[in-house]
């Protein structure tokens, strides 16, 4: 019998690396997920190697409060409750100095991370029982700071003050809340972001720069997240709440 065996988990941004990857463990121990994208092509590319029968796709916008109620309810209408919610979804946002960055820069990033995963919290948790496990991705950006990436570090630092809240409130109800921050990832989305701050470093190699800051010497896979977002969501967490699971090769140590 799986881990997650006959569990219900709704992943946000569920055709995303780390998304898809954590799906495909889920299932393996046996949960049955909903993914959540924007994208109608991209979930059904991401649900092709996946046991129908265990794998639900709804297209849905985080920080839309009308299109969140609509997947949860797609989710809950499926199979009867939710057991796991893994809020994934992120966009990286614009990376620049201060004095050039759009006023509305930390605007469209906060949508996705932090009020999408505080509706994803709201219409989620009443379909939730005792044993239920929130998880929120963060990341390392969410413990520092780093010049030119403000909406992103500043939305990530905002989720862990959700997370906080949130697990003071639904402890009593037996559901843990915790947030999982990973390093550099060998994914597309750590790639536009290295790209993009290597410029800020006089040119620099952002990605060699990161890799020589590891101590593991190297970028994480998502399949290594993955196995950490199923020990948050497993049993195995039974007396993990409020807390923050760092999954960075040393490179906050």
């Amino acid at each position: 019998m799986g881990m997650l065996q006959d569990k219900i988990c709704v992943i946000t941004g569920g055709s995303g690396s780390i998304g898809l990857a954590t799906a495909r463990l889920f299932v393996e121990q046996g949960a049955k997920v909903a993914l959540v994208d924007l994208s109608a092509d991209a979930l059904a590319q991401a649900a092709a190697n996946l046991p129908e029968q265990q794998v639900l796709t709804c297209v849905g916008d985080v920080g839309d409060p009308d299109q969140t109620r609509s997947f949860i309810s797609e989710a809950v209408a499926r199979w009867g409750r939710i057991d796991v919610l893994f809020c994934n979804a992120g966009n990286s946002g614009v990376i620049g100095g201060i004095e050039d960055y759009p006023d509305d820069g930390l605007d469209t990033v906060f949508r996705v991370h932090v009020r999408g995963a505080f509706l994803s919290c709201k219409y989620a948790l009443p379909h939730m029982a005792a044993g239920g496990s929130v998880i929120i991705n963060s990341s390392v950006a969410g413990l520092g700071g780093s010049p030119g990436i403000y909406a992103y570090c500043t939305a990530k630092h905002a989720q862990i003050g959700l997370m906080r809240s949130l697990a003071k409130e639904l402890a009593g109800r037996g559901i843990r809340v915790n947030s999982l921050h990973p390093g550099p990832v060998d994914n597309a989305f750590q790639t536009h972001i290295e790209d993009s701050f290597s410029p800020l470093i006089g040119g620099a190699d952002a990605t060699a720069l990161m890799n020589s800051s590891i101590p593991l010497g190297r970028h994480g896979k998502p399949e290594e997240i993955a196995q950490s977002a199923l020990y948050l969501a497993s049993d195995m967490s039974s007396f993990t709440t409020g807390s923050m699971l760092v999954v960075d090769g040393g490179f906050t140590a």
